[in-house]
């Protein structure tokens, strides 16, 4: 079933019509309370926001949800809170005892019919694409670990996600971000705790992509191994104010500038990374040239905007019969990896943009996971989240 979908995404098929995108964020039933105080800055500066948010996201549809699992020494009663990012609040989801493991840590789940409603069969690694770039959100915000790997059984105990849902919008785990330090079994130990209510009921009715994309998340397999976040410390000023350039952006940027966005990719992610630069204007394509840019644009879903930029970092690996857990770790690494790097990008004072749903073609790197388009930035440039 994830050799199909793999193939399906990075296949010329266009996606079906649109279908509604449901709920900004999931409506869970419990009492809101204020963000505490130690918890506040990370995820103003990883999550928070309304459309225009820190973490990009594929037509800025945000399917990545966020479950806190906050000790006794986080200023709220132990237990289980939802965090809205639109009013930058928590949900209690139900408190539990005083014993509780101390420290704080985020369960992301995504709620696969967002992405899916615009991106139909090609959302399946766009969601694992999205978990990567909000979990490099809050490391670049100071999160000192994260799971993008942990069973998503385990996950989903863990943050207490209610079984069957009962008609409501599902939500499905994918990874786990320590925002403070805690014990190695924390996950475990917040498993132990009983689930909590559901969210409140939706009369959309899922059509079958849609429910082949709830099996496909539902079947993860997976190991618990904590990572260090490798996130540069960057300024407050940077973290708050970056966002994916609009096109064009043709300026290469010096090549200094281009191996440190680079190096920040490599340093995140064991994918093979190459960087492509685009061709003096008027050149014409060699036989032996490494490829450009503009050379990719076809299997970019046709973002003809590959024709306007300086430079594409660009991750690949992967193939379509790869085992369903390579394909969640390798796009949710390469996700995470490219939130690093264009974090470095804005820094660095260049123009960024990241680039998704890609397809197979004939010409460039073999099975594209992820990439990074790069140029100077102009007066031009400012934009939205990626498309």
């Amino acid at each position: 079933m994830t050799y199909l979908h793999t193939a399906l995404a990075r296949s010329a098929q266009p996606p079906g019509p649109d279908i509604p995108a449901g709920h900004q964020v999931t409506p869970w039933p419990g009492k809101p309370h204020p963000v505490p105080p130690n918890l506040d800055r990370l995820l103003r500066l990883s999550l928070g926001g309304n459309r225009l948010r820190p973490a990009a996201s594929a037509g800025a549809l945000h399917p990545v949800n966020a479950h806190l699992l906050l000790g006794p020494d986080n200023r709220l009663p132990p237990g289980r809170y939802a965090y809205d990012p639109v009013r930058h609040r928590l949900l209690a989801r139900g408190t539990v005892s005083a014993d509780a493991p101390p420290g704080a840590v985020a369960v992301l789940t995504v709620t696969a019919r967002r992405t899916l409603s615009h991106y139909g069969h090609r959302a399946w690694p766009l969601l694992l694409l999205d978990t990567g770039h909000a979990a490099a959100a809050l490391a670049l915000a100071g999160a000192p670990q994260w799971c993008p790997d942990a069973d998503i059984t385990l996950l989903a105990a863990a943050a207490g996600l209610p079984p069957g849902w009962r008609g409501a919008e599902p939500e499905h785990p994918l990874a786990a971000v320590r925002l403070t330090p805690g014990p190695a079994d924390v996950l475990d130990r917040w498993a132990a705790y009983a689930p909590g209510a559901p969210p409140l009921a939706t009369s959309l009715t899922p059509p079958p992509v849609l429910r082949e994309m709830w099996h496909v998340l539902s079947s993860l397999p997976g190991t618990t191994t904590w990572r260090p976040a490798a996130a540069p410390a960057l300024p407050d000023t940077t973290l708050s104010s970056r966002r994916s350039a609009r096109p064009p952006f043709p300026g290469v940027p010096a090549r200094t500038l281009l191996e440190q966005v680079l190096a920040t990719a490599r340093r995140a992610a064991p994918v093979p990374w190459h960087l492509l630069t685009a061709r003096h204007p008027g050149a014409a394509a060699r036989p032996a040239a490494p490829a450009a840019p503009a050379d990719l644009a076809a299997r970019a879903a046709g973002q003809s905007l590959l024709q306007h930029v300086g430079a594409l970092l660009v991750a690949h690996g992967c193939p379509d019969d790869a085992p369903s857990a390579q394909v969640r770790q390798a796009h949710v690494l390469a996700g995470h990896a490219v939130g690093l790097a264009q974090a470095v990008a804005a820094h660095l004072g260049l123009a960024s943009r990241p680039i998704g749903s890609w397809q197979h073609g004939p010409c460039g790197p073999p099975h594209i996971i992820h990439a990074l388009a790069l140029g100077v930035r102009t007066q031009h440039t400012e934009g939205t989240d990626r498309p």
